[in-house]
């Protein structure tokens, strides 16, 4: 005789949401992961955002075929009564499953080996012009050329976290660290913890970190109520000071971003120095920044002067602000939402938080796939080369659907942004919505 099938309600599921009680659905079947979740590869965070619902979209996105034969050990034996798929993510599963069955996913091109050859000549050209050169013009231009290498070593980190983008684990994890924490001072700890994050939970005011940029910016008003961020576990004060900084966020938007890197070297450090689980060896991870912090810093003191020294920095950092841009084109002038993500409505609410930008087939290096977002969200792990085969079936699956495929061109890009940002800025500046004042604050807001 057939074993009865226990069942429980969806309610009932939502009540195991916690870190010491967290239950996920996998189609319709229940799985306790609770002693499991600490040892994550995408880390605890993304499970506890998902926790107590049906993650199968979400699932289906960021793990491999091979992936499905370890869930049985979490299996707790029972089943979600009444589980129901949306014709969207029916469409969406089929979609995924197509691409796995042509090899997509596997399918990783050269670019990567191209890339690691570019960032070998700039580097190489940049550290020559410094030693070699007489002339402070190609000393400066050197410097912008390290910001070039910089975001194309920006590019394979991003790359490599979601993906194997070389023909092993270890050499993958390997160029990780050479990438980032070696050659740009960024820890690939921290980028795939925030990042991860980031696209479970995209265009959260609340949970998605590469939308929490206070006090400098907001991209909504509902920032003003000091929300808590559960990425950084801490409230974000819309305080006086923010204020100031917000209402002024449309002009300082640029300046800003080419400075931006101070940030990512700080919250490596930050990382690394906390308790938080990282996917790599941590002491690894320390070695490689220290790596950065001795020949970069060592090639800015061979340059002759204090003042070249200064625009040398200035010139890497602000060439490198591109990128930084790049990053907020994406999701800035997109539709946000405050809670956790939804597993119900996953291919919704990442089609609706992510901005594509348009480009001819030869800008792609430029980009670094960031131009097909939406492509990148609902398919992390397809290797960048693909994103452009894939956007029409993308494309056409919104217009089924009537959902929304936006895209513009890289220009009309930043002026959404741009808009986005004045929106808020405007709004900030509105008196009638009182903080507690600073001098600053009354001397530059005074009128009459």
């Amino acid at each position: 005789m057939a074993e009865t099938k226990r069942h429980i309600t969806k309610e009932e599921l939502e009540k195991h949401n916690k870190e010491g009680d967290l239950w996920i659905s996998i189609q319709g079947k229940i799985y306790n992961v609770t002693c499991w979740a600490k040892d994550h590869p995408g880390g605890l965070l993304p499970l506890l955002s998902l926790a107590g619902q049906d993650v199968t979209d979400a699932f289906v996105a960021y793990h491999p075929g091979t992936a499905w034969q370890y869930l049985d050990k979490f299996s707790n034996g029972l089943y979600l009564k009444d589980h129901t798929v949306s014709e969207v993510s029916q469409d969406y599963r089929k979609l995924a499953a197509e691409f796995s069955k042509s090899g997509l996913f596997e399918k990783k091109g050269h670019g990567v080996f191209v890339t690691l050859c570019l960032i070998v000549i700039m580097l190489g050209f940049s550290v020559y012009g410094v030693l070699c050169s007489d002339s402070r013009s190609v000393r400066l231009v050197c410097g912008a050329l390290m910001g070039f290498m910089w975001i194309q070593s920006g590019w394979i980190g991003h790359d490599s976290g979601h993906y194997q983008v070389m023909s092993s684990p270890g050499f993958n994890r390997l160029v990780q660290i050479l990438s980032g924490n070696c050659l740009a001072g960024v820890g690939i700890g921290w980028w795939k913890c925030n990042h991860n994050a980031h696209h479970i939970a995209c265009n959260s005011l609340d949970y998605d970190p590469d939308l929490q940029h206070m006090p400098f910016f907001v991209v909504s008003s509902k920032f003003f109520s000091s929300i808590t961020s559960c990425f950084y576990d801490r409230k974000l004060n819309f305080d006086s000071f923010t204020r100031f900084l917000v209402s002024y966020q449309h002009w300082t938007f640029y300046p800003v971003m080419c400075l931006a890197r101070i940030n990512l070297f700080a919250q490596s450090f930050l990382i690394l120095l906390s308790n938080k689980k990282l996917a790599n060896d941590r002491g690894l991870e320390l070695l490689g920044l220290a790596v950065f912090w001795i020949w970069y810093p060592l090639l800015v003191s061979c340059l002759p002067s204090c003042g070249e020294r200064i625009m040398f920095v200035l010139a890497s950092f602000s060439v490198t602000g591109i990128q930084h841009v790049q990053f907020c084109l994406n999701h800035f002038s997109s539709s946000v939402y405050v809670g956790p993500p939804s597993g119900n409505n996953w291919f919704e609410k990442q089609t609706e938080g992510t901005l594509n930008i348009s480009c001819s087939p030869w800008m792609d290096w430029f980009h670094g796939g960031l131009q097909f977002q939406v492509e990148h969200h609902l398919f992390p792990r397809l290797p960048r080369c693909q994103l452009r085969r894939v956007s029409p079936f993308v494309r056409e699956l919104c217009k089924k659907h009537n959902l929304p495929y936006n895209i513009v061109s890289f220009w009309k890009a930043n002026a959404l942004t741009l808009e986005t940002l004045q929106t808020a800025a405007l709004q900030a500046r509105d008196l009638t919505n009182p903080v507690p004042k600073n001098l600053v604050w009354e001397a530059v807001n005074t009128h009459g």
